[in-house]
């Protein structure tokens, strides 16, 4: 069988599954085809990201409260 008359039988058999596992396993399967989100950013948003989680395993982290206190004028507008 050549893969396009795989790729039609797949189709056929997935218009018949009705189990919603079955699908989500599916669209994980698509998901990681598609590419990490991980991939898609940049180096320095990588960085920004790499650098808070290092603050937070040291402790260096505020309380949610303190944070919306801190930027409340901001989030009124």
């Amino acid at each position: 069988m050549d893969i396009q008359a795989e790729k039609l039988d797949l189709i056929r058999w997935l218009t018949q599954v009705t189990e919603p596992s079955t699908i989500k396993r599916f669209m994980a399967l698509k998901q990681k085809e598609q590419g990490d989100w991980w991939d898609e950013i940049s180096e320095s948003e990588k960085l920004e990201i790499e650098e808070g989680l290092a603050q937070a395993d040291a402790g260096k982290v505020l309380p949610h409260k303190e944070v919306m206190a801190k930027y409340e004028k901001w989030l009124s507008k």
